[in-house]
């Protein structure tokens, strides 16, 4: 099965130049796609002068994480694609085994590799580490981090099992699955897409990997910091337009319940902290919730509940 990797970039000349050396030498015969959300950068001109095989894919504004790949991967024909970010250092043959398990499960739509953090090299990555998982909350988790917290790798999770969501760090997607899903949901513009993707595969039937014997090596923080206003909107407004999506009556109903107890707690967190910008961030990302909700539950194509299936905590 012929393999895209596809890099979106915006403003990103400089991790283009570290880090593109690694995927042309350790990729095979891929072919090698940026994915260019109107950058102001010289990144065409890098790619045009040292990295002349990089095919180049240019968009006419910034749409984000998510529509940008939705417009991006329309001009890519391979099969498989890798959905790879721009900050990620790969390993020497880090594709076979993810090829091959496209290859060997049918009905596999998405996957990701073991995830691990480029400043330490022997610890899992916060976004993806070896695979995803949702708690009672719904908030994500992983297999290797829970929390803040990552674990060491020693060779735990080098097993190939399927989980509830893969990395958008790293995420090998079918791109027949990926066209017949219609893609990532447009609206969330960043954060949280994946998980939605992957949740929606797999009420259609699909699967969803984590390969263990494939790695790469995340630098982590190259869009948004951790404490951002920003990325705080987005992870609960997109959470929460992915559970009413996605999830049955019973387990959506618990996590509405128990979110909004967290979320409450958390606002009063960040008061007695004085950043004001954070409790703004989490009022606004219900707002806007609320005001999508009616037709974001009229359009549910729900037709079972993936979490049952996977997730380790939560047992509807």
């Amino acid at each position: 099965m012929s393999l895209a990797i596809a890099i979106l970039n915006y403003n990103g000349a400089d991790l283009l130049k570290r880090f593109l050396p690694g995927v042309l030498q350790h990729s095979g015969t891929a072919t090698i796609y940026v994915i260019d959300n109107a950058s102001t950068d010289h990144s065409k001109d890098l790619l045009e002068a040292d990295f002349p095989s990089v095919k180049w894919i240019g968009l006419d504004q910034n749409y984000g994480y998510a529509e940008g790949y939705n417009k991006g991967i329309t001009q890519i024909d391979e099969p498989l694609i890798c959905l790879l970010n721009s900050d990620v250092e790969v390993r020497p043959d880090w594709t076979t085994p993810m090829v091959a398990l496209f290859d060997a499960q049918p009905l596999a739509a998405m996957a990701q590799p073991k995830i691990k953090d480029l400043n330490k090299p022997d610890y899992f990555e916060y976004a993806g580490a070896a695979g995803g998982y949702l708690d009672l909350m719904g908030l994500p988790y992983c297999r290797g981090r829970v929390g803040k917290t990552c674990e060491r790798d020693t060779g735990q999770y080098n097993d190939t099992v399927q989980v509830t969501w893969a990395s958008g760090a790293c995420l090998f997607v079918r791109k027949a699955a990926f066209t017949t899903l219609g893609g990532f949901d447009p609206s969330f513009f960043m954060h949280f897409e994946e998980i939605d993707l992957c949740l929606r595969a797999q009420g259609e039937g699909y699967q969803v990997w984590a390969v263990g014997t494939s790695e790469v090596l995340h630098l982590g923080g190259g869009s948004l910091a951790a404490e951002s206003p920003r990325k705080l909107y987005y992870n609960i407004r997109n959470s929460l337009l992915t559970y009413t999506k996605n999830l049955a009556l019973l387990p959506l109903l618990w996590l509405y319940v128990v979110r909004a107890a967290f979320d409450t707690t958390l606002v009063l967190y960040f008061m007695l902290q004085l950043k004001f910008d954070n409790v703004h961030a989490i009022i606004r990302a219900y707002d806007t919730f609320s005001e999508r909700f009616r037709t974001t539950f009229q359009a549910r194509k729900h037709r079972l509940n993936p979490l049952r299936l996977f997730s380790i905590l939560l047992r509807f």
